[in-house]
């Protein structure tokens, strides 16, 4: 019987015993999800419609103070679900953040709301909380003004004396044309949304 050979002596010693091997504590049973990045869980956020993502995550409302800072024209409004018309004023207030229709007027008119399923608050212009509360419902309406028209998501708020505000964003994107001195105004440069007011 042949003796076995004996391994080479290369293969008996280990040439990576002068590395450092840091001990692993596999006592610690951590769960796995308190070592990932938190994040919101998903499933506690409420689905929100299309449409109510073009809503704002927060709104800006003036103190509604008209001395010669504002001016209010004559519009027509249309439901979408019934198509009732109706006639109102509505301010413009370059105060404001958002457009808003009277609670009051809605409950008057009978028009159709909407809920919104996360409450948009509503802020003054210092910062401090809005006393009417936060919005918790919209209309959905198609505004009409000479040969302009446009469909319009409004928030609803408690106005006091007025029926309809348009804010800073909105006279923004329309870019509108007062004549101060007579009141008229002419909405020619408006966003391609809008009908019926385009310079040809």
């Amino acid at each position: 019987m042949r003796p076995a050979k004996s391994a080479p002596w290369s293969l008996l010693v280990n040439r990576f015993a002068v590395l450092n091997i840091e001990e692993v504590n596999t006592d610690i049973h951590e769960p796995i999800d308190t070592l990932l990045p938190s994040t919101p869980d998903r499933k506690a956020l409420p689905q929100r419609p299309k449409w109510e993502k073009r809503l704002p995550r927060q709104l800006s409302a003036n103190t509604l103070d008209t001395r010669g800072t504002s001016i209010t024209f004559p519009i027509e409004i249309s439901t979408t679900d019934t198509s009732e018309v109706h006639s109102v004023k509505v301010l413009l207030d370059s105060g404001a953040t958002g457009n808003f229709i009277d609670k009051d007027f809605i409950c008057t008119k009978g028009i159709s709301t909407q809920n919104v399923s996360c409450p948009i608050p509503v802020f003054n212009m210092d910062g401090s909380p809005n006393k009417a509360g936060q919005i918790s419902e919209v209309v959905d309406i198609v505004l009409h003004y000479k040969t302009h028209s446009e469909r319009m998501l409004l928030a609803i708020s408690n106005l006091r004396k007025q029926s309809m505000i348009f804010g800073y964003t909105w006279l923004k994107d329309h870019n509108l044309e007062v004549n101060w001195q007579t009141g008229e105004v002419q909405m020619n440069w408006c966003p391609s949304r809008c009908k019926g007011c385009h310079v040809m």
